[in-house]
C-alpha cells in the first residue's frame, strides 16, 4: 500500500524535477551516499527518522539499536549500489513539502536530512514477509484465510476492520466486533472492493458495496494536527448513517 501511494505522489509531481538539487540539500546527500558506501552502519543510523516504516505485515524499525539489527536486510547490494551511483545533484529531487526522493522513489529524505521512507525491499524482506503473512493466514477463521496481501487492520470505537487484498484491483472487507478475534467468523464480509486515491498528498479510501450500503475506509497521509489516521463512513442509499476515527493497527 505504501508504495502504491508513493508512485501516486510521484505521478502528480513530475513538473519538479527538471531542476538540480539545491546545494545546500546535496550536501547531506553526499555525506548519506558516504557512509552507505563505507557499509558505516551508525552512520547510516544518524540519518533515520525513527520509527522508520516498513510494509506490514513486516514491523517497523524502533530505534538505531533496531535499525543496525536488521541493517543488511533493508541495505541489500542492490539498494547500496542504487544509492552509491547516484548523482546527488541529479539523481536527488525535491519534490515541495513533500521531501527529497532519490530516482523514482525509492528512498525519501526531509529537508533536514532525515531519511522519512525506504520504498524498497530485498529478497530478505520479501521472505520475511510471505512468512509473516502465512502465519498470520493460520491465526484467521478459515473463510477469510485466502488472500495475496494483507492491507489494513483498523480499529473503531465499535469495529475491527480488516482490508485484504485479493490480487486483480478486488479488495476484501472483514469486521468484527471489538470484543472478538479475527479467528472467529467475521461478523461482516465484503468483496470486489476498490482503491481510490484522493488528491496528491497520499490519502485515499477502499469502497466496499453490498445492496443498499456503502462503507467506506479513509486512509488519512496528509491531514491536520486533529485528523484520525482513519475513519470507517457507512452509507445507505448514499444517505451517512454511520461516521467513527478509527486507528491504524496494522
Amino acid at each position: 500500500m505504501k508504495i502504491r501511494i508513493i508512485y501516486l505522489i510521484i505521478f502528480c509531481s513530475q513538473l519538479t524535477f527538471s531542476q538540480d538539487l539545491k546545494p545546500q540539500y546535496q550536501k547531506f546527500i553526499k555525506s548519506f551516499i558516504a557512509n552507505v558506501k563505507s557499509n558505516n552502519k551508525e552512520g547510516v543510523a544518524a540519518f533515520i527518522s525513527f520509527p522508520l516504516g516498513r510494509d506490514y505485515p513486516i514491523p517497523n524499525v524502533k530505534n538505531k539499536a533496531d535499525f543496525i539489527k536488521k541493517y543488511d536486510q533493508i541495505f541489500d547490494v542492490t539498494l547500496k549500489n542504487e544509492i552509491i551511483k547516484s548523482n546527488p545533484a541529479k539523481d536527488w529531487s525535491e519534490v515541495g513539502w513533500r521531501g527529497i526522493m532519490l530516482n523514482q522513489g525509492t528512498l525519501w529524505i526531509d529537508t533536514d536530512g532525515k531519511i522519512i521512507s525506504i520504498n524498497y525491499q530485498s529478497q530478505a524482506e520479501k521472505n520475511l514477509s510471505n512468512k509473516l503473512i502465512a502465519a498470520e493466514k493460520a491465526k484467521l477463521h478459515p473463510s477469510i484465510a485466502k488472500f495475496k496481501a494483507p492491507e489494513y487492520i483498523l480499529e473503531s470505537s465499535k469495529f475491527r476492520i480488516r482490508i485484504d487484498d485479493l490480487g486483480n484491483n478486488n479488495y476484501r472487507y472483514a469486521s468484527w466486533s471489538l470484543k472478538q478475534k479475527m479467528s472467529e467468523k467475521p461478523d461482516l464480509v465484503i468483496t470486489n472492493g476498490k482503491w481510490i486515491p484522493d488528491g496528491s498528498g497520499g490519502n485515499s479510501y477502499f469502497d466496499f458495496k453490498k445492496g443498499d450500503y456503502l462503507y467506506r475506509c479513509y486512509i488519512i497521509v496528509l491531514g491536520t494536527n486533529d485528523s484520525p489516521p482513519a475513519t470507517l463512513t457507512i452509507y445507505q442509499n448514499n444517505k451517512k448513517i454511520l461516521e467513527q476515527d478509527a486507528i491504524i493497527v496494522k
